[in-house]
């Protein structure tokens, strides 16, 4: 039995086997329907969400299963003290599969220990969340056709942004990848990701603190939101959070072709005015995270 627990947890050529699943599923839903009736999907989300919990829930219902689980930590016995790994260990024999957030990181793989069924990470704390890394790799593929020589502007929260973290992850194994980093100086990518990720492999990159000098060299740009969550206290948030508003004025330099992707929720950092042009790939990438669980619960369930 597999669990998903990081995006590295998974080889290039099962996240392309993963990509053509979900693209034949884009391309033939109905063939999709019943492929997980009498199944049980299990959301287990001890921190709030929206995108996630239910694009799980409708990937699950699109393929003819069921869904029970919980939405917040307070609604669940953890609110009475049980642990991670018990609720698990009662919840895998109500559910055949479990999709999992966790404000602590490393949760959902105590919880991979402790299970019977396969444990999703649908994103731990500041550290992890594969599955919107599969929904961005899908995203690129579709926008771009390719992942090997692109230039990947990553801006915002580098630091706290579990987002960026996977995406750097999953992409510094393709050829010709670039990076450039975009953050205030107090949110720059994290120097144990970097070392890990970009340093060991001898990937160019580049960090600043100016946006409109990276636009134009940019393939994709992956903007972030400045997490209020993951601050320690409010000023420091306030005096960052509207550090970079993406508006039409600032694409004047960009590709044309060039993608923008998000993993949402926006607050400000993208204005609304930017959602009409044709390189806003965010609403649409939101769509593929259903697609591309499907996909990935088709294969931990090892449905034909």
């Amino acid at each position: 039995m597999k669990n998903l627990i990081d995006i590295l947890d998974l080889s290039t050529a099962e996240i392309d086997e993963l990509i053509n699943i979900a693209d034949d599923i884009i391309d033939n839903p109905a063939k999709y329907r019943e492929k997980c009736r009498y199944k049980k999907l299990a959301t287990l989300f001890f921190e709030p969400s929206t995108r996630t919990r239910l694009s799980f829930e409708a990937a699950m219902m699109e393929l003819g299963g069921n869904v029970l689980g919980f939405s917040e930590a307070q609604s669940s016995s953890s609110a009475k003290g049980e642990s991670v790994a018990d609720t698990v260990a009662v919840v895998g024999g109500y559910a055949d599969i479990i999709a999992m957030r966790h404000p602590k990181e490393g949760a959902p793989l105590v919880a991979s220990m402790r299970s019977e069924v396969p444990i999703i990470n649908a994103g731990d704390g500041g550290h992890n969340h594969p599955t919107q890394t599969l929904t961005d790799l899908l995203t690129i593929k579709r926008e771009m056709g390719c992942f090997e020589n692109l230039t990947i502007g990553l801006c915002g929260d580098l630091k706290f942004g579990r987002t960026v973290h996977s995406l750097i992850a999953a992409m510094s194994r393709y050829e010709g990848v670039k990076f450039v980093l975009i953050s205030p100086t107090e949110l720059k990518l994290p120097s144990y990701v970097k070392d890990a990720h970009i340093k060991s492999k001898g990937i160019p990159y580049e960090q600043t603190t100016s946006l409109e000098e990276a636009m134009p060299k940019l393939d994709i740009l992956y903007m972030t939101r400045v997490q209020k969550e993951r601050f320690f206290n409010e000023e420091d948030y306030l005096r960052l959070k509207n550090s970079y508003i993406l508006t039409p004025d600032k694409l004047q330099n960009a590709k044309l072709d060039m993608a923008i992707l998000h993993p949402l929720p926006r607050v400000n950092e993208i204005a609304t005015s930017v959602d009409d042009d044709k390189r806003a790939c965010y609403f649409k990438q939101a769509k593929y995270g259903k697609f591309i669980r499907m996909a990935l619960i088709l294969k931990l369930l090892e449905v034909e």
